[in-house]
């Protein structure tokens, strides 16, 4: 019979506030931890749970317990773009500077990923802007980096950079984001990353303040006005749907988006959106067809490719994730993350000997990096159990 703190955890992951707060006031245990080392708390976040994520902090969780994967809700709520159970979380004692396993704050995977609310959260709190995680990526180098100079990256890029981001932070290569994004030919970052960006359309300029400022009803009347006066202004759509996503009427900013391909089926920004908005709605067969649209109509599909990846890896599909890898790194075969992002994926199905391979393939790129190395131990070391483990079932 399932005791009631293992209970407690499944019954937080599905979202049953109800048997949670039975379980609770029976006395289950919420610093009780699974065999991956998650508590209640993680499981709730790691869902999206939000009123279960709020009844156990009443309860008292701890917001920066870890488990076996060195991950604590805190920065889990920041990796996932979860930006209301992030913004309960610093009520309760979380840790601002506390990492990953990657060394990275909960602001480096939000502003890699696009989560922009998240992002602004988490400058709010005061989490450090300059911080560098183990790749040697500042927040800042990872939105230039892995974004695609969309509307989307450029306002967290404006973001960063208004908190102090240093544009002149080198990575491991010694180039600096504005270096970056001049190799990329990203125009709008580059004059954002040099102060000569400016909005010149008062009505979007309006309307981004307005959602910086949660005020989002508004935001949508502004762009209501505005689609009225000019119909193809895609951006108008784009801040519509943003605010609209944030009231959770994730239909219609669903329908924004698809109204905006419609006008110009060739602006594969709008594919992005849609792929982040189904997520929210926990669509992910769905959310993963517009990832798939968007890889064949794109020449260069890497940006999409990468995120489709790591909405894989989110979702627990290890096996796909490594195909989209492969992928990516026939496309790109010296970006030696691809390959650290492949090792970890195949490291989480047991594929050891493949993952160290892929890993060694990173360190051959950046040997003096001593994260590829850690994580190459870590392989060896799980390789020597497993194969420990098959000689004693002989």
């Amino acid at each position: 019979m399932m005791n009631q703190n293992t209970e407690l955890i499944l019954a937080s992951e599905r979202g049953d506030i109800d048997t949670v707060n039975q379980l609770i006031e029976n006395g289950a245990d919420v610093a009780f931890k699974d065999a991956e080392g998650r508590t209640a708390l993680m499981a709730a976040t790691q869902k999206n749970q939000l009123s279960v994520v709020k009844l156990l902090l009443e309860a008292g969780s701890d917001v920066n317990t870890r488990d076996i994967t060195q991950l604590t809700p805190f920065i889990c709520s920041g990796a996932n773009g979860f930006h209301e159970i992030l913004s309960a979380m610093l009520q309760y004692g979380a840790d601002l500077k506390s990492v990953n396993r990657f060394g990275g704050t909960a602001l480096l995977p939000s502003s890699e990923k696009g989560y922009l609310k998240t992002v602004q959260r988490c400058l709010e709190a005061g989490i450090p802007v300059n911080h560098a995680n183990n790749l040697g990526w500042s927040a800042l180098l990872e939105s230039v980096i892995l974004g695609n100079g969309g509307r989307l990256y450029s306002m967290i890029i404006e973001l960063l950079v208004k908190a102090g981001a240093d544009v002149n932070l080198p990575d491991r290569d010694g180039k600096s984001s504005l270096q970056h994004a001049k190799e990329l030919k990203h125009e709008k970052v580059v004059k954002i990353l040099t102060n000569e960006y400016v909005e010149q359309n008062q009505n979007i300029k309006r309307a981004k303040a307005l959602y910086l400022d949660d005020k989002y009803e508004e935001a949508i009347s502004e762009m209501n006005q505005a689609i009225e006066t000019d119909p193809n202004n895609l951006d108008f759509y784009f801040y519509k749907g943003y605010s609209l996503q944030e009231l959770k009427r994730y239909d219609e900013a669903l329908e924004e988006f698809k109204k905006a391909l419609v006008i110009n089926p060739n602006d594969l920004d709008f594919y992005f959106y849609t792929a982040n908005c189904l997520r929210l709605m926990k669509k992910p067969e769905e959310a993963l067809v517009e990832y798939d649209k968007v890889c064949e109509l794109d020449h260069n599909e890497t940006f999409y490719r990468y995120h489709k990846s790591n909405y894989l890896r989110e979702l627990g599909r290890h096996e796909e994730a490594v195909g989209e890898m492969v992928k990516l790194l026939a496309l790109q075969p010296h970006r030696y993350d691809f390959s650290f992002h492949k090792a970890n994926s195949l490291r989480s199905l047991g594929r050891h000997e493949e993952a160290i391979e892929a890993i060694e393939n990173a360190i051959a790129n950046d040997p003096a990096n001593p994260l590829y190395q850690l994580h190459k131990n870590l392989s060896l070391e799980l390789l020597k159990q497993q194969l420990e483990s098959q000689e004693v079932n002989r």
